[in-house]
């Protein structure tokens, strides 16, 4: 009964004609209307700057479906990285792996979900065996990786190979799309999610491997130094909007080379800065911080809207105002980049 209503899958957005909505927007410039219309504005210039873009992942977009849309993203060169809570990659390896993701209902008594088996994630239906083969393919997985002490980027890319040759469905992940396009993907907080709980069970079985939190601050500083400019889409806050927003203070306040700041910011947001929630807090406040450049005046906006309604019309208007670019393939850069940010910070 739970389970009657349709799957949810990842769906591309090259097909959703947007252009108009956006123009209709842009016209009166009022409201959050007005500021998703700037925040398409923005990413334009940000792709003919050929800024390096980064696109962050908060909250449980991608169990709604959302990925499919960062997946277009990634084919069109329109984004270089990614910083994303565990949980959200966790959920992504359903898909691939054409596991069960239900539409739901909110409305529902959560003690019969027990009963049945059913974990929910507020009107998103999962099959409680449907974690269990998750966690299953991980801990398989891992079992593969002869690399010992790694970055989350590492463990990501190695996974998606992994997907690649053996899901059904790896058309539909983030992972597997980003190990095939080589766009690095990071996670703020390893182990705040099932995958990091599956990779502390396997050191319980002394057979398992170590994420170096390390190697991310310092792959992701490197990426932002190697950069001519910066930029980031953030879907929702949290951790990994902070993750990719240190990375200046990294340079500056640690390393002691001044970039002045990221040079674009889009963050689409239901918080608000007054109860504390906009991790990094708004772009004005992040100037304080050395986070934002204070010279790249109209270049940062904040979105105040459900984050599976504006994004997609931000991503679908943005495919279908730009040609694809080259990818950048940092991830195969990574230790270049890191080798030249050792040798510029040791001058």
């Amino acid at each position: 009964m739970y389970l009657s209503k349709p799957r949810i899958y990842p769906k591309g957005i090259e097909d959703i004609d947007v252009k108009k909505l956006v123009d209709f927007y842009y016209n009166s410039r009022a409201y959050n209307g007005g500021r998703l219309a700037e925040a398409c504005k923005i990413y334009e210039k940000m792709i003919d700057d050929d800024a390096t873009i980064c696109v962050t992942i908060a909250g449980a977009l991608i169990p709604a479906g959302l990925g499919g849309a960062i997946i277009s993203l990634m084919k069109h060169g329109f984004v270089d990285y990614i910083i994303s809570t565990g949980g959200n990659l966790y959920h992504d390896m359903h898909f691939a792996l054409d596991l069960p993701v239900h539409q739901g209902d909110y409305r529902v008594n959560d003690n019969e979900l027990l009963k049945e088996g059913i974990v929910r994630i507020y009107d998103i239906f999962i099959p409680y065996d449907t974690l269990l083969q998750t966690d299953e393919f991980i801990q398989n997985a891992i079992e593969e990786m002869d690399e010992k002490i790694v970055s989350t980027a590492h463990l990501h890319n190695f996974l998606g190979k992994i997907l690649l040759k053996k899901a059904k469905k790896p058309e539909m992940s983030i992972l597997a799309m980003a190990a095939k396009y080589d766009v690095p993907v990071y996670t703020s907080s390893p182990g705040d999610s099932s995958i990091g709980m599956n990779l502390s069970y396997l050191k319980l079985k002394e057979r398992g491997i170590i994420i170096d939190p390390d190697k991310d601050v310092i792959e992701t500083a490197s990426i932002v130094y190697a950069s001519r400019k910066n930029g980031a889409i953030e879907l929702g806050g949290g951790s990994p909007k902070n993750f990719f927003m240190q990375t200046q203070p990294m340079l500056s306040q640690i390393i002691g080379i001044d970039k002045k700041g990221h040079d674009y910011f889009i963050q689409i947001t239901s918080d608000s800065p007054h109860w504390g929630g906009l991790s990094g807090a708004t772009p004005s406040e992040a100037v304080s911080w050395g986070k934002i450049n204070p010279k790249e005046v109209g270049n940062d906006v904040v979105v105040y809207a459900d984050c599976t309604i504006a994004a997609p019309i931000l991503f679908a208007y943005i495919i279908q105002k730009r040609e694809k670019k080259e990818l950048k393939r940092l991830y195969r850069k990574r230790e270049e980049l890191v080798e030249e940010l050792k040798r510029v910070s040791s001058m």
